[in-house]
């Protein structure tokens, strides 16, 4: 009888083994467990934005945000096209080549005049850089260019001459071409000439030996902005997103460029190098000087509403200049068409 109970209990269990062996291989097999798949990002949207000249530390902010990555943080994939003497970027602006390029209040404005819907969306500089170079022992002040042999480059007398004679009541016998060559001015004590802050009188002082004196006539009442960025009403109106996105990283790039160290900048300043090779650390070191002491970006309404602005204020003055100096027909350019603070309002990129 014990046998039999043995057996039976020894039978038992096999086969509750062998059930659970069945039930093992019937069960789903147990999940692995994996991290959450990373949303997959949309590729960078393609911007194109040509520069005013050949690669320079006065477009710093801009290669700024390229070497720091700002733009690819802000969704763009942007292409820093260099302009130059032979670039008419305004034409390539409106034939669709680029997104937006680097302007100036007064090519803006008058491009109107030629069916040409240009916009000014910021600011980078709070002044036109232009300036008049003598030599130090003969002008003292602007006043004293009367009597100078002023040597000016053509656009001159479609911008700034037409202003600066009025209001020191100079005259157009004075003038004869400037050729951004210094040799003529060096060898006339009596010559006066044009010049741009960051690049004649830093060549002058090279060639010369001397440091000339730089009058800087934003600081005397030429009004305009400059290093602007423009484009397109139909841009506008087609891709916001991306132009919003490119103000914002541009500005945030001009306050890591200007408010860095070397350490910070020296990717922005090997990407204007390889564009720009003749370009030297030590002229780029004496541009970003200027441009810090001068307040050229940082300065003015930049300081207290962000940097790029652009105020009605101060686009009103540039429009009135220019219409009274008769550069400018105000029954063809609507000012408020051309330029709009919506873009540098939202970015409000505080220095």
């Amino acid at each position: 009888m014990t046998r039999s109970i043995a057996a039976t209990r020894r039978r038992w269990r096999g086969f509750a083994a062998a059930v659970l062996v069945s039930l093992a291989h019937l069960a789903p097999p147990a999940q692995a467990q994996t991290a959450p798949a990373e949303p997959t990002r949309p590729a960078p949207e393609k911007f194109t934005f040509i520069t005013n000249w050949f690669a320079q530390a006065e477009h710093g902010g801009f290669y700024q945000a390229l070497a720091t990555g700002l733009y690819r943080q802000a969704g763009l994939d942007v292409t820093l096209r260099m302009g130059g003497p032979q670039v008419n970027s305004l034409q390539l602006l409106a034939a669709s080549q680029a997104d937006c390029i680097m302007g100036f209040d007064v090519q803006t404005l008058s491009a109107w005049e030629q069916g040409i819907e240009a916009v000014t969306v910021a600011a980078a500089f709070q002044k036109d850089a232009i300036v008049m170079v003598g030599h130090p022992d003969v002008v003292k002040r602007l006043e004293d260019l009367k009597g100078k042999t002023l040597l000016l480059a053509t656009p001159a007398y479609s911008t700034f001459w037409p202003w600066l004679k009025s209001t020191y009541r100079l005259d157009d016998a004075v003038t004869r071409p400037y050729t951004f060559n210094n040799q003529a001015f060096l060898a006339d004590r009596n010559a006066v000439q044009q010049g741009y802050l960051t690049s004649e009188p830093y060549s002058i002082e090279k060639e010369g030996g001397f440091k000339p004196t730089v009058f800087l006539l934003a600081d005397h009442g030429w009004p305009p902005y400059s290093t602007t960025i423009v484009c397109m009403a139909k841009t506008l109106r087609e891709r916001e997103r991306a132009i919003a996105a490119f103000v914002r990283a541009s500005m945030l790039g001009w306050k890591s460029y200007l408010q860095g160290d070397a350490a910070t900048i020296a990717a922005a300043n090997a990407l204007i190098r390889k564009d720009n090779p003749p370009m030297s650390d030590d002229r780029i070191a004496h541009a970003i000087g200027l441009l810090k002491s001068t307040g050229m970006v940082l300065g003015g309404d930049a300081a207290k509403l962000g940097i790029g602005v652009i105020t009605d204020a101060r686009m009103k003055k540039t429009y009135d200049m220019l219409v009274a100096q008769k550069l400018l027909d105000p029954k063809k350019v609507e000012l408020a068409k051309t330029y709009t603070t919506r873009f540098v309002r939202e970015a409000a990129v505080l220095p």
